[in-house]
């Protein structure tokens, strides 16, 4: 691993106890990667030693730390943001923490202690997505053609959450996991800024211009023309602000967090580092194209599509011509996060993608063209017709699930055939000979068929 990240470059390499991780820096910038040498996962102990070293030499009054939401429970950015709140808040620091929500619900108290632990509740600050932001530039037209190879033509406003541009905050702590994403490659750095606390505008273009470009030509990549968007962002618009980030690389074997990956610092070279350990640990090649595979949506995590459909998303380059994709998602009670976004939803439905194309651009639907990331969702969510996308639900109706165009099953009993306390990660054989593939947590990773890779 160490020799991959030309480590001759670095000024020193230092091992943390029991020799669990590795620790580099270079010049004056942060650059902090720690490594799970051991395949075991980085020990709670090396990782807040970590997490403490990167705030040595700091005088510090204001910081704010902007986490994942409990949609990124697996991210270990939960133990991450409660280990800096007391670290700092006993030194007498002033500690708000912004959850990164994008569009998402609110955190909510239980959330928040199953999450982050004893932070008071009072710590946590509402992200609006549409009232909280102000304007801090301009994406040109001309670059964003460029970028996309002609396929998007419109300028995109950078919008942001006023408290990040905030001038009494001496330091900002960008928490999140590195992780495969259908909308921008690899998750994370900016756009944890730019779409977690970001506006209506940014999140929207930036979503649309990842499905107009195509998800399948981005996902579990560098470099991708939405994560061009918010580099420029990052460079051009919050270069003089107090960001450090703080990027984990996790799996979750049998829903127990594992941390492979701890990458601390305030250049691209950390996300570089991160994407380089992610693209090793949380994307599957699967040697054929999958016939049948069944996902499980954790019920805590997973309530809507617009989360659930993750098990599209990941799978969608490894599921067959002619496959079927069965969703176990107990828990879903609805489509969007967002109740506007939940009746988008429900008008149009998850139709393909020349289809919600064709919709995007009459006239009539602009409230469709006012929601480009619903829109957005709606293209991704969708198979195109390549293989069958079976929803088995109890908290929504069967004929809802219809209606938005999925396959719908009852979730008890499509359980007893495929109980997910039975089932192994990966190939299974049942009684009856059904050869299936099996993932338990779809937002951990990515799986593509070697084949057509």
């Amino acid at each position: 691993m160490e020799a991959s990240l030309h480590t001759a470059e670095y000024n020193y390499v230092k091992k943390l106890p029991a020799s669990r991780a590795a620790f580099f820096t270079r010049g004056d910038k942060m650059e902090k990667f720690y490594y799970d040498v051991n395949n075991e996962g980085l020990t709670p102990e090396a990782i807040k030693e970590a997490l403490l070293e990167s705030l040595e030499g700091r005088a510090l009054k204001n910081v704010l730390i902007i986490p994942p939401d409990f949609t990124r429970f697996h991210s270990n950015a939960g133990y991450i943001t409660n280990v800096y709140y007391h670290a700092l808040s006993e030194k007498g620091v002033n500690v708000d923490i912004l959850p990164a929500l994008g569009t998402h619900v609110p955190v909510t108290r239980e959330e928040a202690e199953l999450m982050f632990g004893d932070i008071p509740y009072d710590r946590f600050i509402v992200h609006n997505w549409r009232e909280d932001v102000m304007k801090i530039g301009e994406i040109p037209s001309e670059y964003i053609e460029e970028i996309t190879e002609g396929l998007w033509h419109d300028p995109v406003t950078a919008e942001i959450n006023r408290l990040v541009m905030d001038e009494k905050y001496d330091l900002i702590l960008s928490v999140g996991q590195v992780v495969p994403h259908e909308v921008i490659g690899m998750a994370n750095h900016a756009k944890n800024l730019f779409v977690g606390v970001g506006g209506s505008n940014m999140i929207n273009s930036s979503h649309m211009i990842g499905a107009v470009y195509g998800m399948e030509r981005m996902m579990g990549k560098d470099h991708t023309p939405v994560r061009k968007v918010f580099d420029y962002g990052m460079e051009h618009f919050l270069k003089d602000r107090p960001v450090v980030f703080v990027l984990t690389v996790c799996t979750a074997p049998k829903g127990e967090i594992c941390t492979h990956g701890l990458f601390i610092g305030d250049t691209r070279k950390v996300l570089e580092a991160a994407i380089e350990l992610s693209q090793e640990k949380n994307i599957d090649f699967v040697e054929t194209g999958i016939k049948k595979c069944v996902v499980y949506l954790d019920p805590s995590e997973f309530k809507s599509t617009w989360l659930g459909n993750k098990s599209v998303y990941r799978t969608r380059m490894a599921i067959a011509d002619g496959g079927e994709l069965i969703v176990l998602a107990p828990g879903i009670e609805r489509f969007g996060e967002d109740d506007k976004v939940d009746e988008l939803i429900r008008k149009y439905g998850y139709v393909g993608r020349m289809k919600v194309l064709e919709e995007f651009g009459k006239p009539e639907n602009q409230d469709l063209r006012d929601n480009m990331g619903a829109a957005a969702h709606l293209i991704h969510g969708s198979s195109d017709g390549r293989f069958k996308i079976t929803y088995a639900v109890k908290n929504i109706t069967q004929e809802e699930i219809e209606s938005v165009g999925f396959s719908a099953a009852d979730y008890d009993e499509m359980v007893r055939r495929y109980d997910p306390d039975k089932l192994e990660y990966g190939y299974n054989t049942l009684a009856d000979g059904e050869e299936i593939y099996y993932i338990p947590n779809p937002a951990l990773g990515l799986w593509i068929n070697k084949e057509k890779f």
